[in-house]
This record gives C-alpha cells, sequence and structure tokens, in this order.
C-alpha cells in the first residue's frame, strides 16, 4: 500500500519537499518510481538498510496531480471470457511472489518494474488485458504499452476480487 499512503501524504507537503516513505515490498521501488514519473513527482531513489527499503520521492512545484487514469478498462468477467481467445493475452503486472500464489490462468507475468525492458516480449498483434492486484500498477502499465502502441484495456477491480479459477507456480 505505499502508493496509496504517498498520494495521501503528498496532498499535505508543500512544493520541493521530499517524503521518505518506507517499505518491505522490493516491487515497491518499481511502484513508487512509476507514479512518481506518472505524477510529475520526482523520485530520488531508495536505500536499503537491511530488509527496509528507504524511498525518496520530491513534490513537484506545480498544483498537486493525480495520475491520469486509463480510460479503457474491463472488469473481471470480461477477461474470464477472453482470456482463451488466440487474440488476448493477459499481463500480469504483479510481482512474482504475489504472481506465484494465484494469478489468472495462463497470464503471462511481467512485473511493473521489468515492464520497459521486456516490452519485446509482448505481441502487439494481440489484444493485452493487464491484471494486477487493484488496477493501479496495471493502470500504469496500460498507459506505457498505449504510448508504445499496444491495444491494451486495464482490468478493474483485479485480482483482489477474482472469483475465477486461479492458477499457482507454488506447490
Amino acid at each position: 500500500m505505499p502508493i496509496v499512503r504517498t498520494k495521501k501524504t503528498m496532498k499535505t507537503l508543500e512544493p520541493g519537499q521530499v517524503l521518505e516513505v518506507q517499505a518491505t515490498d522490493k516491487g515497491s521501488k518499481a511502484d513508487l518510481r512509476a507514479w512518481a514519473e506518472s505524477t510529475g513527482n520526482q523520485y530520488l531513489g531508495t536505500l536499503e538498510e537491511g530488509d527496509v527499503l528507504r524511498h525518496y520521492v520530491r513534490k513537484s512545484s506545480g498544483s498537486d496531480q493525480e495520475a491520469p487514469a486509463f480510460a479503457d478498462t474491463v472488469d473481471n468477467e470480461t477477461v474470464e471470457a477472453k482470456r482463451t481467445e488466440s487474440d488476448a493475452l493477459v499481463l500480469d503486472v504483479r510481482e512474482t511472489a504475489e504472481y506465484a500464489f494465484a494469478h489468472v490462468p495462463g497470464a503471462v507475468n511481467i512485473p511493473l518494474g521489468e515492464l520497459e525492458s521486456r516490452i519485446s516480449e509482448l505481441d502487439t498483434n494481440k489484444t493485452i488485458y493487464v491484471v494486477c492486484r487493484t488496477g493501479s500498477r496495471s493502470d500504469l502499465a496500460c498507459q506505457k504499452l498505449s504510448a508504445n502502441g499496444f491495444n491494451v484495456k486495464n482490468v478493474l477491480p483485479g485480482m483482489s476480487s477474482w472469483t475465477f479459477e486461479t492458477a499457482s507456480t507454488v506447490n
């Protein structure tokens, strides 16, 4: 939940102030960097101290900005109906551990922080249904993929409310 808390706290800061965000989730680094980039705030970096990650974000000098929401969304039911079609791909942008415990059967896992470097693994001829836990990371991924010419749909509300069959890579 670092992004949700960060968004709320950033609203209380003056432009130019720096916020320290502490987290233990390794994926928070990519998530905070992507969020800061999409909102116009400045991601300064991360220091690792044992299991704790200390992220630093500077509030933009402009007015409070919200990340623009990706407009093309679908619900979980639509993904369940489309996921086995040959022109569809379900892309799970959660961290590898989240994906391992439960994911949409047949989904490809590329964590949000790796998306830019692995974008060539995706097929531009397919409709890509992007899923995460709640729709925040998938929204950021959809914006990035759409800007690179992909036909994408953000899956809302995502795995937090997925009621259909799941697959697991954990024994």
